[in-house]
Order: C-alpha cells, then sequence, then structure tokens
C-alpha cells in the first residue's frame, strides 16, 4: 500500500490594516499595548478576525507630512484596508482648509489607485478659530467622502474629546481609557470593510 502526501494548503496571511497618522495614532503618552492599534488589533482579534495592524502614525504629522511618506509607507507594508487619521494639526495650526483638503484628496487618490480600501476619520477645527475656519475646515472629511465614495468615521475623538477622564493632563491626547472609547466606537466600521474586503476578494 502506498500513500499518497498531499501539500498542505498554505495558511492565508492576515489581513493587512494600516494606521496612518498622527499622534493620536501614534500613541502619544502611552504604552504600546495601550495605543489606538494595538487597542484595536486586539479587539478586532477577539472578535474573530484574522488581522494585523500597523502602526504608522508620526506625532506631529500633518496631511502635508502624510501626502510626503505615503509611497514609501505603502511599498513598506503593502497594506489591505488603511485608516487615515490626518488634520488634527492642521487644523490645530491653522493651515487653510483648502490645503489639508488638497493633500488628503491626493492620499485618498493615491491609495485607490492601489486598491487600498479606506477608513477616513474626520477631525473637527478648534472653534477659537472662528466659524468660516471651522465651517471649511469641518466639511473637508464629508465631502471627501463623498467624492471619492469611501467610508466615513465623522469623528475621531467621538465621545472623547474634552471629556477630562478620558485625556492626558495636556487635554489633547487620550489616556487608555479614551483609546478603548475610541476602538468600541469605530470597530463596527472597520469590520464593515474587513467584510467588503472579503466579499470583493481585492487583488493588489
Amino acid at each position: 500500500m502506498f500513500l499518497v502526501l498531499l501539500p498542505l494548503s498554505a495558511k492565508a496571511e492576515p489581513l493587512k490594516i494600516l494606521a496612518y497618522g498622527d499622534s493620536l495614532t501614534a500613541g502619544y503618552g502611552l504604552e504600546k499595548k495601550d495605543s489606538f492599534p494595538m487597542q484595536l488589533e486586539n479587539a478586532l482579534i477577539e472578535a474573530g478576525h484574522d488581522i494585523s495592524i500597523i502602526n504608522a502614525g508620526i506625532s506631529g504629522d500633518t496631511t502635508s507630512g502624510g501626502l510626503s511618506r505615503l509611497n514609501w509607507t505603502l511599498n513598506e507594508h503593502n497594506p489591505d484596508i488603511i485608516i487615515l487619521e490626518l488634520g488634527a494639526n492642521d487644523a490645530l495650526r491653522g493651515v487653510m482648509p483648502r490645503v489639508a483638503s488638497q493633500n488628503l484628496d491626493e492620499i485618498i487618490r493615491l491609495l485607490q489607485n492601489n486598491n487600498i480600501q479606506i477608513l477616513l476619520t474626520g477631525m473637527k477645527a478648534p472653534r477659537n478659530w472662528g466659524q468660516k475656519y471651522v465651517d471649511e475646515f469641518d466639511r473637508i472629511y464629508p465631502d471627501l467622502s463623498k467624492k471619492y465614495n469611501i467610508l466615513l468615521y465623522p469623528f475621531f475623538l467621538k465621545d472623547v474629546a474634552t471629556d477630562t477622564q478620558l485625556n492626558q493632563n495636556d487635554a489633547m491626547h487620550p489616556n487608555k481609557e479614551g483609546i478603548s472609547v475610541i476602538v468600541k466606537n469605530i470597530t463596527p466600521y472597520i469590520i464593515e470593510l474587513i467584510e467588503k474586503h472579503k466579499k470583493e476578494g481585492d487583488i493588489k
């Protein structure tokens, strides 16, 4: 009797999700395990999803900085999905909304050209810049979401901004508990993209 050994099928690699942003993504003031990418990865794995999240956040980054480093970041990591979290520093510095919008527009266009699914996370301008600036800046994210037909999480700091119990002493960066709130809120959006990716069988 001869046994025929069949080759074992290779295990599929985890879905790669790139968290691309500034200090809110990087985990400023937090231990690595408490950062947004790590807490989100743990939540998604616990929910049964085979994923890996790459932390591509750089503290202080702007939409201009994000655009300038995008190509080499994509070449290095080749992600399936990207969480695009940029714009907070533009707003804090009073960068003209049209400039931030143009940078994000170019980032999104490049991502779509590379067949990468996108979750765009919105940001809100500081109210002390005046109503005209606030209106123009806050409109960036819904306008781009509509233009490119991409999923929008309206405000990255939803339920966390201005809550002293959920922020560090600088009142700007979420603490561990604040990140947990963000992860809880944003997880359904990520799962929607994961399921869409599986359904469409994207090939890059």
